[in-house]
């Protein structure tokens, strides 16, 4: 702090003590406040769990200890001892997904940085011992950030909504992880699937364009017709390889997302979908559902509240850039002791604050936009799912109830006709392979319902939350929270 002069000093020697202690007691109290403030045992990881649970019947497990990281080794062991459901994969991601347990650490950082928020900086103490000829002052001071101080419980609010904001973005980052889980998992599994049924066409393919070779040779075959058959079993062939190649995509994506490595990679899936559910999901107040509890929906909403109270803080301390309070205790060696107090103000005769105004008010506009669209996107995304998940179930259940059928009593009728003479193998070989074709568009056609009634999941908790809008403690900086 500035040296006091002599003079003012002598002036305000004569002062009375009562503001001295009255400026003590403040000083006391605001410490006690700011000391009360401590770091909870969960750092807020309990919200997290609870909306995991809730929302996905799953358990959480943040690792913070080599016992916590034991424990979850311990229970991924338990999970992949048998091949996996798409429950169980759920809950081997969520427990061991190093990205999400990276994400939870969030949590910890944010919550130090709000109780540093609700703390009183440092007080600051000087001393000066200063000659001239035979004269000594020593000059003491005790000063602490006053502004600080009477923005303190604006602050505290401010950055204890930031907080509930980042454990909402963790819950929706649990619940998106959870989601694509589940889709890599019918993709995984319905890959292997077909794989399977390309291996049965390209035998059936390979066997006809053998029996076409033969009977070329043997002068019972053109060879238009050869060349037919073996375009079967080149297409045959093909499609074996790109199957074979999005089954290891797929199977890749899923260990990715299972968080999984070394001699875990071998885990089994099953050996088919789960069947169809009987009767599709009926909704009919699906966007109702999906406003009353999308995650997005309401980030964006607390978000612009969150912005309309920064604005407030804004105005609030426009004009209180640099308010510091100090005490002064100055000695001299020929004059009586001298103590006091001083506050000292930045003069707003060049930056009156309407531009700081200005940017919150615009930040604030932009944050309530942003919730608007927010909501008109939410509806129309479930819409779009549901209507989407309606039609991948009427489509699934065409292919299982009516072409798979049909296939199959048209490839009977064509065996009873060869076992009659009445048809050549080449007409049963072409017909086995349009019957297995049928039933691998069954299977392509199970995986996108169960594929879209994850995104139907999905649509009705929400997506990626929005932009987070401007930090509290940016806007007490700009507005006068900090000392210079």
């Amino acid at each position: 702090m500035n040296r006091t002069p002599r003079a003012s000093a002598r002036t305000g020697a004569h002062r009375g003590s009562q503001p001295r202690y009255g400026l003590a007691a403040l000083l006391l109290t605001t410490a006690l406040l700011g000391g009360c403030a401590g770091l909870s045992p969960d750092a807020g990881f309990g919200t997290v769990e609870s909306a995991a649970k809730d929302r996905l019947g799953k358990d959480l497990k943040w690792s913070r200890s080599d016992a916590d990281q034991d424990a979850i080794d311990k229970r991924v062991a338990e999970l992949l001892v048998k091949p996996l459901s798409v429950d169980d994969a759920v809950q081997l991601a969520l427990l061991n997904n190093r990205g999400l347990q990276a994400r939870f650490h969030d949590l910890g950082i944010t919550e130090a940085e709000v109780v540093q928020a609700g703390r009183l900086p440092n007080p600051g103490f000087s001393f000066g011992r200063l000659r001239q000829g035979d004269e000594r002052e020593i000059e003491r001071g005790l000063h602490f950030n006053l502004a600080r101080l009477l923005a303190l419980p604006l602050v505290v609010r401010l950055e204890a909504r930031r907080f509930e904001q980042i454990k909402s973005q963790v819950a929706m980052d649990v619940i998106s992880h959870a989601a694509a889980t589940r889709k890599a998992y019918f993709q995984a599994v319905a890959a292997e699937e077909t794989v399977r049924y390309m291996h049965q066409v390209k035998e059936t393919a390979e066997a006809s364009a053998e029996l076409a070779r033969r009977m070329e040779q043997a002068g019972n075959f053109n060879k238009l017709a050869r060349a037919r058959e073996q375009g079967f079993y080149a297409d045959a062939a093909l499609g074996l390889a790109r199957a074979e190649q999005m089954h290891r995509a797929s199977k890749e994506q899923l260990t990715r997302l299972l968080g999984l490595w070394g001699a875990q990679t071998r885990f089994r899936l099953p050996e088919r979908l789960p069947d169809l559910p009987g009767a599709p999901k009926e909704q009919p107040d699906v966007e109702r559902l999906a406003m009353s509890q999308r995650l997005d929906v309401l980030a964006a909403k607390l978000g612009a509240e969150q912005t309309a109270r920064n604005l407030g803080l804004t105005r609030a301390t426009r004009f209180v850039n640099v308010l510091e309070l100090g005490l002064v205790r100055n000695t001299f060696n020929d004059a009586p002791r001298e103590t006091g107090w001083e506050v000292g103000i930045e003069l707003p005769l060049f930056d009156w604050g309407d531009a700081r105004v200005a940017r919150a008010e615009g930040i604030y506009m932009q944050a309530v936009h942003r919730a608007a669209q927010t909501a008109i996107d939410a509806r129309s995304e479930v819409r779009e799912a549901y209507g989407n998940y309606r039609s991948a179930y009427d489509i699934a259940r065409h292919q299982r109830d009516e072409i798979v059928p049909l296939k199959k009593r048209i490839s009977e009728e064509q065996l009873l006709r060869y076992n009659g003479m009445l048809i050549g193998v080449f007409e049963l070989l072409a017909d086995a392979r349009s019957q297995i074709a049928s039933v691998n568009a069954y299977i392509e056609a199970l995986r996108d319902f169960w594929l879209a009634q994850a995104d139907l999941e999905m649509a009705l908790i929400g997506k990626a939350a929005v932009p987070m809008p401007a930090g509290p403690r940016a806007a007490v900086t700009e507005g006068g929270g900090e000392a210079h």
